[in-house]
């Protein structure tokens, strides 16, 4: 662990943690909360195992009252959850709750952490749990982030007990023991300390919790009155946590923001136990250190602070400043100094950016970019000198008084530049549980410090100051204005399949597209389709323009499918033109509420081929919170309509297919489905078939919403191996058109499913038994009725990760279901 060391300085706390693509000045009361938290010296750490799982109510309170720097450490990225905004899965998926993360701590201002753990899944204990993530590997991340962060106090979410309901939540509460312990020990890991020192905080505590019926709060533990009204913020805390946790959209996490003074707990877990406060022994400002000169300096600060003009307050931070940089204290030296710079920054109104009209550029070419600087201060700022990646000018000019100072310049990008990905992602995974990280010194960082910088050299009074300001993209938008992004490096070509999974059939020749995104032009290129080192077809003379996007067709013949021997198939495309060779595609994620997102995976398609029928050809879709069910359905050769209001509302519309399956969540994400079901009802009567896929308890449109009535719960198998029993291995829909085996449950992913039926009017037939180790069966996971002269089918079987997975029995299975009335 820890091979190289790549620090970046970016006017410390702000922008390492919030990644700004502007450097621009902080509100005048953030400036004086700042000012606080400069003047307070405790850290607090945050623990937890997934994005939302943090109290923002505390996490606001620690920063806005207590004035202290406060950070959370979620193990996971989310990655296994749930999407409600579309069909991101996994990866995707922990990318969208990262940055809703980070939304959210620009609201409450906590800093944010990670470690390489992949959330796979729901757990039901610790055992389940660490078969899956590697204890050691991610404790030594937790300590890594304790080290580097130096946090006096932590809090954990959850306990290591059944009580946290969640086996990765009683996880993170092990973890974080384990690492309280070992962070101080000079032998444990040792490879980190060639660029941190050891570090022991002084007690590390349980927030308990009161969450539906259970309830692990008790008056005798240490308690602390938070949600208070703040004047700065226009709110108490309670509500800016409620619009803190309502960024986490893809969750459906809106949360109210409720008023009022409320009571949190602690529980003790190791160290220093504290009885009154959370930071009882614990030096709070400088003069408990004995530094009573910077304590003195920021509190006259403190009193003749101007929100009109913080500028005035500019000559005494100048003197703080100098103080600070004095200090034997490494560490805090290098902490506080980076807090005041930010100060100072902000106090002089100074903006920066470097700007271009082009949202993504090639390693090697050379674009257009304004240098757009500007302070507002009574107090010289001057810009000395501009490093401008591949040359420095000397410049020397005044940029106060309020105009803006642009400057335009064109900038190669160098040729060795990385393409814009998540450092995380950059490299295949170690396994389903652990992200591969090449850089270690990058473990615990929420998102890549930007590499492409354009340098300032600034002085503010007698005091020089470095301002690094990212190779942006700037446009106006006409709904937005001002939209301004990190410049996302790419590809010359960049080439993806446009479905994840193709089927093969006997004698019959395979149509294949791909995505073919040329930023350069391409002459004469080469596209190779491979299983593993097979060349199945080479397709040559391919030209394509500069900035441009192809949709190709290639039709590979049924004599090159014949080399193909199995039934599931990774089919990989390799481009190569002018000795450059290109497998990866951009996978680009862009919605309202977060920064445009990119990061690329390698140009692969799952090719099914064999045993595999359908009977169904035609199938209406009604959406739920996303899947690509429809997608895989249409490549396995069938018509997929996805099904308006009005086409559910006319059965004669409704008769002509032969399935209606419904997308997951449909229950909780479409409310006009109470006013759908008495039409869908007949539809079965009449004689079609409805596959309804899984629902939560959560905000349910209907309760009825089965032909007959059945309850669903919150149980579920999350081994994906988990043994499968028939409960009637004659069954039609274990038999026809495809006769289902055990074999059929091989290689599923993440989960057999989740809430199970777990009560059920018997006129409904259960299929399927299974459990999880040593837990009762199950046999909620498929429920088959029936009605009139339909068949009504509800399943939480995870089909909405397994078809796209590729996985030929699920796909078997799936199509016996919608061929239920063939």
């Amino acid at each position: 662990m820890f091979k190289r060391l790549a620090i970046v300085f970016i006017l410390g706390f702000f922008t390492v943690f919030c990644s700004a693509q502007q450097v621009r000045p902080a509100k005048s009361s953030e400036i004086y909360r700042e000012l606080k938290t400069l003047k307070h010296l405790p850290k607090v750490l945050y623990l937890a195992a997934h994005p939302d799982d943090e109290n923002t109510g505390l996490l606001s309170w620690l920063i806005n009252d207590q004035n202290v720097e406060t950070g959370y450490l979620s193990l996971t990225r989310g990655d296994g959850g749930q999407n409600l905004l579309g069909t991101e899965q996994g990866a995707a998926l922990g990318l969208i709750r990262t940055h809703e993360l980070l939304e959210a701590r620009k609201l409450d201002g906590a800093q944010q952490f990670f470690t390489r753990a992949i959330d796979f899944g729901f757990s039901k204990n610790t055992d389940d749990t660490f078969k899956q993530w590697d204890a050691d590997s991610i404790t030594a991340d937790v300590v890594w982030v304790i080290r580097k962060f130096r946090p006096d106090v932590i809090i954990c979410r959850f306990p290591p007990t059944a009580a946290a309901g969640h086996g990765q939540h009683a996880a993170s509460a092990v973890v974080a023991e384990k690492a309280f312990k070992l962070a101080g020990d000079q032998t444990a890991f040792p490879n980190q300390l060639k660029y941190v020192s050891v570090f022991q905080p002084e007690r590390i505590l349980w927030n308990t919790f009161r969450f539906g019926s259970t309830n692990t709060t008790a008056e005798n533990q240490l308690k602390a009155t938070v949600g208070q009204y703040d004047a700065q913020l226009g709110m108490g805390y309670g509500e800016l946590a409620g619009l803190s946790r309502s960024l986490h959209k893809s969750q459906g996490a809106g949360t109210q923001s409720v008023a009022g003074v409320r009571t949190e707990y602690f529980s003790p877990v190791l160290g220093d136990q504290a009885k009154a406060t959370l930071f009882e022994r614990i030096p709070m400002n400088w003069s408990d250190r004995g530094i009573n000169d910077i304590d003195e300096l920021i509190d006259i600060t403190l009193l003749s602070f101007d929100y009109n003009h913080p500028d005035k307050s500019l000559h005494g931070l100048l003197m703080l400043r100098k103080k600070i940089a004095e200090l034997q204290d490494v560490n805090l030296r290098k902490d506080k100094l980076a807090a005041i710079d930010h100060i100072i920054l902000s106090c002089t109104g100074f903006m920066g950016e470097m700007v271009t009209n082009q949202a993504e550029a090639v390693a090697g070419d050379s674009y257009n970019f304004r240098l757009n600087v500007i302070a507002r201060s009574s107090v010289p700022v001057l810009l000395e000198q501009v490093n401008w990646i591949n040359q420095t000018d000397n410049l020397n000019r005044r940029v106060s008084g309020d105009s803006l100072l642009t400057i335009e310049r064109k900038i190669q990008i160098p040729a060795g530049a990385a393409l814009t990905e998540p450092y995380w992602l950059e490299k295949p995974a170690k396994n389903a549980a652990t992200f591969s990280v090449t850089n270690d010194t990058l473990i615990g960082l929420s998102e890549n410090e930007s590499a492409l910088n354009v340098v300032l050299s600034l002085k503010i009074g007698t005091e020089q100051f470095k301002v690094k300001l990212p190779l942006s993209f700037k446009k106006l938008d006409p709904v937005k204005g001002d939209v301004v992004e990190q410049l996302r490096i790419v590809p010359a070509l960049g080439l993806s399949f446009a479905e994840p999974v193709y089927f093969a059939r006997e004698k019959e020749g395979l149509a294949v597209t791909l995505r073919l995104k040329a930023t350069k032009s391409i002459n004469y290129g080469k596209v190779d389709f491979k299983i593993g080192n097979v060349i199945v077809k080479t397709f040559t003379g391919i030209n394509l323009p500069e900035n441009t996007v192809t949709i190709k067709d290639f039709l590979i013949p049924a004599e090159d499918l014949s080399k193909i021997k199995t039934s599931q198939n990774k089919l990989e495309a390799v481009f190569s033109a002018e000795q450059n060779t290109f497998t990866k595609g951009q996978v680009l994620i862009q919605y309202p509420h977060l920064p445009s997102l990119q990061y690329f995976v390698p140009a692969t398609t799952w090719l099914l081929k064999g045993d595999i029928k359908v009977l169904a050809k035609k199938v209406g879709y009604i959406q739920g919170a996303g899947d690509l069910i429809p997608e895989f359905l249409s490549q396995a050769g069938l018509q997929v309509d996805v099904l308006t209001e009005a086409d559910i509302l006319n059965p004669a519309k409704l008769a002509t297919y032969d399935a209606i399956v419904t997308g997951v969540r449909v229950i909780n994400t479409e409310k006009r489905i109470k006013n759908w079901q008495p039409a869908l009802k007949a539809y079965v009567e009449n004689g079609g078939t409805m596959v309804m896929q899984y629902n939560t308890t959560q905000d349910m449109a209907l309760q009825d919403f089965g032909v007959y009535p059945f309850t669903i719960s919150g149980k579920r198998v999350t081994e994906e191996n988990a043994s499968v029993k028939f409960l009637n291995p004659n069954h039609k829909l274990l038999n026809y058109p495809n006769k289902i085996t055990t074999q059929d449950f091989s290689g599923w992913v993440q989960e057999r499913g989740a809430y199970f039926p777990d009560q059920w009017d018997n006129r409904y037939e259960p299929l399927f038994e299974m459990n999880d180790t040593g837990e009762e069966p199950l046999k909620g996971s498929t429920l088959y009725a029936k009605y009139g002269k339909g068949n009504f089918i509800y399943t939480p079987l995870a089909f909405f990760r397994q078809l796209p997975a590729g996985n030929v029995g699920a796909a078997r299975l799936f199509f016996n279901f919608i061929s239920a009335g063939k």
